[in-house]
């Protein structure tokens, strides 16, 4: 019996770049070929064997799916991206914008001449063009507008004046109503007069005469109920709504709780204004834990793999030079205690033990803590329990790895001051790095700034200069 291998995304990704850049180097090789020869007829054999490639690849670009493509450009140089987004149809482009990350997407933009753009937005409804406003150049955003409905302007109006990181920002206007004294077949006819549902459309939302959200009609209830039920009698009332100015956050915790496809969205009167669907949580999701990622890191935004040197270096090198300062600072604690390691050199090879696993310490319990407040876990109430719980924690990591230390500075130096005096040190660190890893991220949210924003460099440098200060210090008192 044959076994079957399950193909992965992965793989998917592998192969689709693998094939594409074995068109993209037979067409330069050819290319070449022709420009060495020197033929009398170059330009046309060129011409012929450039139109032949070109054919081939928009046939393969035709039939992949717009996501593989965004992946696709992600994985590929500036100049061999170019070459496959001008080989794309302007719809499947315009979803290719849209799946595409930021950097990427402007990158896209800048390149592509003002009417080839106009062309790709207008693949682009009110929805999605509220998603890539700050990404379109201002002129051509006006022009597009033109085209719009009044209803589509409004709505598009409304959505841009909402935060990025709040539910209005992320909702949609597609969605289907129905009134709560309709029957279910009254309700059938309704939607089979819909050319196409709206994406993860797996419900109605109920409205009274007033148009206030009084509940949902999901697709299963209308097909096994009787056709002459009212709507109002087979609904469910409890109904997980969102406001705009909803943290997004709150509401992805709220669609992984619930099990949600779809939700509503209201306005203070209760008034219904949008729809939340899983897709576009899934992708703030994603977006959100990237930049936490970043910004761990040190990083201040996302930045596409193959932008320029110095653009990448500028976006990287503001929290290297705030490093730097805070190296100079441990660098400065370190010479302060000059004459002692000048006396027992033993300090010099301990010191970055101490330093490195209690900056490890430290930036465990930072990445806990990011994410329970990501979560919303961590509050008021409990925050001082989770305290006790990481002090605890490096209490015993703490002892036992010192000990461990402590005895290979014995068995290796041969002496027991120094064995104890490194132990010591490596619990105080660790008791240190945990209160530090803790408190960073709790104090940055407090002052309105990002929790994740350059945390871990911040928290390396104050548990480096902490640790070293201990250890050589307690050198200082107890082996001098």
């Amino acid at each position: 019996m044959t076994e079957t291998k399950e193909k992965k995304p992965s793989d998917s990704l592998d192969h689709n770049l693998a094939q594409i850049k074995e068109l993209l180097d037979k067409q330069r090789l050819v290319e070449n070929l022709v420009h060495q020869q020197h033929q009398t007829h170059g330009d046309i054999v060129e011409s012929l064997l450039h139109r032949q490639h070109s054919v081939e690849l928009r046939s393969r670009l035709k039939k992949m799916h717009f996501a593989d493509i965004a992946d696709l450009l992600e994985a590929l140089p500036l100049d061999d991206r170019q070459l496959i987004w001008q080989h794309l149809s302007d719809a499947k482009a315009a979803d290719v914008l849209l799946e595409v990350s930021d950097p990427v997407r402007e990158n896209l933009i800048k390149s592509t001449e003002e009417k080839a753009l106009l062309a790709i937005l207008h693949c682009l409804d009110a929805d999605d063009i509220a998603y890539i406003t700050e990404d379109i150049p201002q002129d051509i955003l006006t022009e597009r507008l033109k085209s719009f409905t009044i209803t589509e302007k409004d709505w598009l109006q409304s959505a841009m004046t909402y935060p990025e990181d709040t539910v209005g920002y992320l909702m949609s206007k597609e969605m289907v109503t129905v009134r709560e004294h309709h029957t279910l077949e009254q309700a059938q006819f309704h939607l089979r007069q819909i050319k196409e549902l709206p994406i993860h459309n797996d419900k109605l939302f109920v409205l009274d005469k007033r148009g206030l959200l009084t509940g949902v009609l999901s697709l299963q209830a209308i097909l096994l109920h009787e056709p002459e039920a009212r709507v109002v009698d087979v609904m469910a009332r409890d109904v997980v709504r969102f406001q705009a100015l909803d943290k997004a956050n709150e509401a992805a915790n709220a669609f992984e709780r619930y099990d949600l496809v779809s939700a509503p969205v209201v306005n203070e009167r209760g008034k219904l204004i949008g729809r939340l669907t899983v897709d576009l949580v899934m992708e703030f999701i994603r977006e959100d834990t990237s930049e936490d990622v970043i910004n761990l890191a040190g990083i201040q935004e996302e930045e596409d793999l193959f932008s320029p040197v110095v653009h990448s270096a500028k976006n990287r090198g503001v929290w290297l030079f705030i490093n730097l300062l805070t190296a100079f600072v441990s660098a400065s604690i370190i010479g302060l205690f000059e004459n002692t390691i000048l006396q027992i050199v033993a300090l010099a090879a301990l010191m970055p033990i101490v330093g490195s696993v209690g900056g490890n310490t430290g930036n465990q319990t930072t990445v806990l803590i990011i994410r329970g407040i990501a979560l919303g876990t961590i509050t008021a109430d409990n925050r001082w329990r989770l305290l006790k719980k990481e002090l605890g924690i490096s209490l015993l990591n703490g002892t036992v790895l010192g000990l461990m230390v402590g005895i290979f500075a014995y068995a290796f130096y041969q002496n027991v001051e120094l064995g104890v005096v490194i132990a010591v040190s490596m619990v105080l660190t660790f008791m240190f790095a945990a209160t530090l890893g803790f408190s960073v991220p709790l104090l940055l949210k407090k002052v309105g700034r990002d929790p994740a924003l350059g945390s871990s460099v911040l928290l390396t440098a104050l548990t480096d200069s902490l640790a070293f200060f201990i250890f050589l210090g307690m050198a200082t008192v107890f082996l001098l």
